[in-house]
C-alpha cells in the first residue's frame, strides 16, 4: 500500500513542480542570506534591529504618520511586536504616538526630526549594502529579474484567496 501511494505522489509531481520547488528555494536562499548580512550590518554600525529599521523606512514612506494596525498589516507582523518596537523607538525619541484626530481611542506613529535624520543615514548606507551585495548581477539581469518577479508576484496576487 505504501508503495502505492508513493507511486501516486510521484506521478503527480511534473518536471515543472519541481522547477517550482527549485525556484522557490533559491529565492527563499538568496533573500535569507541577503536578510541576514543586513542584519548583522545593521546592528554591529547602527545598534538597530531590522524589525526597527523596516518599521522606520514605513514611517518614512508616510510622513503623515500611520496607525498600529496599519503597519502590523503592512509589516506583516502582530501587533504586539509593532508595538514593542514601537515602545523602543520611542524612548529613544525616534518616532512619537499622536491621538488619531479621526478616532480619539487610536494612535498614529509618526517618525520625529531625530528619527527621520537618523533613517536617512541609515538608508542611505543599507542603499550601499545592497548595491554591494547586488554588485554580481549586472544591470540587465537586474532588469529581467524584476521584470520576472513582478510578472510572478501579479500572478501570485490574483491567486490569493
Amino acid at each position: 500500500m505504501e508503495d502505492e501511494e508513493q507511486l501516486d505522489l510521484a506521478s503527480r509531481l511534473t518536471q515543472d513542480h519541481h522547477q517550482s520547488l527549485k525556484l522557490w528555494l533559491r529565492m527563499l536562499s538568496c533573500t535569507v542570506k541577503i536578510e541576514n548580512e543586513i542584519r548583522s550590518r545593521l546592528r554591529a554600525t547602527f545598534g538597530i534591529t531590522l524589525p526597527r529599521f523596516d518599521l522606520m523606512a514605513q514611517l518614512e514612506r508616510h510622513p503623515q504618520g500611520l496607525r498600529m494596525g496599519e503597519l502590523s498589516k503592512r509589516m506583516m507582523v502582530t501587533g504586539g511586536n509593532i508595538t514593542g518596537i514601537t515602545d523602543q523607538l520611542e524612548q529613544e525619541k525616534l518616532v512619537v504616538r499622536v491621538p488619531d484626530p479621526k478616532d480619539g481611542r487610536a494612535y498614529s506613529v509618526k517618525l520625529t526630526a531625530a528619527g527621520r535624520k537618523a533613517f536617512a543615514t541609515m538608508a542611505a548606507v543599507h542603499e550601499g549594502w545592497i548595491e554591494e551585495l547586488l554588485r554580481g548581477v549586472s544591470g540587465a539581469d537586474k532588469a529581467q529579474l524584476i521584470e520576472m518577479l513582478s510578472a510572478m508576484k501579479l500572478q501570485l496576487d490574483r491567486e490569493a484567496p
